[in-house]
């Protein structure tokens, strides 16, 4: 079970429409995706149509709580793909486990009690912050995955989110590695763009995605319908970017397996 934390302390730059679609686009080649919601705004959950009541188990019962996983897992619409909620009460959770000892590590241990053999991706979507929600996701991941619009201003605070990953690594999980850096909002036609993204990898280098994720309309729409732009618009640019994305992440993470066409199930090569 690989566990994968989208992460970027700056708003808007594309994390849950990432962790949605990504996770999607696995779904669809045949792997046992789960997403873990862990952003108190909800926008994943939202996304995913979801609209937890007040006996709806979420991230904040886990955490806080000390709930299983298993019995807080959600379905979806789209096969394989599998989800755990939040909502507004997760924001009380810094407060609650301030000073809580180990609590950076209760989704790690949470996720360890879960086993690897229910899922074969967990894509967790970290709030626009660098406390205890996102401390959680960095300490249980084995790859850190960063949404990063293409603009001068998305070049701020990366030596900050680095510098955590880089702590994180030393002292809680020292698996944790910058998997990949993801251009999103991508606009080719404007040489703004054009600089921005040769400047990022210019620092970045080798992390840096092929794959990039165009400014699409379709994709800023698919949330409002609670779906997938797989389920929205599967001919959009937005579905066809998040699918090659898929493609160049299964490639890094798990050479030994096979990549699938769409909505094939996976198969483990040399299998019969």
């Amino acid at each position: 079970m690989r566990r994968v934390a989208v992460i970027n302390q700056k708003g808007g730059v594309g994390k849950t429409t990432t962790t949605v679609n990504l996770g999607a686009a696995m779904a669809r080649r045949g792997k046992r995706v789960l997403l873990l919601d862990l952003d108190p705004q909800a926008n994943l959950t939202l996304h995913l149509d979801q609209q937890p009541g007040p006996d709806t188990r979420t991230m904040t019962h886990i955490l806080v709580d000390g709930e299983e996983l298993r019995p807080v897992v959600q379905g979806t619409s789209t096969a394989n793909l599998s989800m755990i909620p939040s909502d507004t009460s997760l924001g009380g959770a810094e407060q609650a486990l301030v000073n809580r000892i180990g609590r950076e590590t209760i989704l790690r241990e949470a996720l360890g009690r879960l086993g690897s053999d229910l899922y074969d991706i967990v894509l967790m979507d970290c709030p626009p912050s660098l406390g205890v929600l996102a401390a959680n996701a960095l300490v249980a991941a084995d790859d850190v995955l960063v949404p990063m619009q293409a603009e001068y201003f998305s070049l701020q605070g990366m030596a900050k989110l680095f510098e955590v990953v880089e702590l994180v690594s030393k002292h809680l999980n020292p698996d944790l590695e910058v998997r990949a850096i993801i251009p999103c909002m991508v606009d080719l036609r404007t040489n703004l763009t054009s600089e921005v993204l040769n400047e990022i990898r210019n620092h970045f280098g080798g992390r840096v995605c092929q794959s990039m994720i165009r400014a699409n309309v379709k994709l800023a729409e698919a949330p409002s319908f609670g779906r997938t732009i797989f389920e929205h618009a599967p001919d959009s640019n937005g579905a066809q970017d998040y699918a090659a994305l898929a493609t160049e992440f299964l490639s890094a993470v798990a050479p030994m397996t096979s990549i699938t066409p769409e909505g094939e199930p996976a198969k483990e090569v040399g299998a019969s």
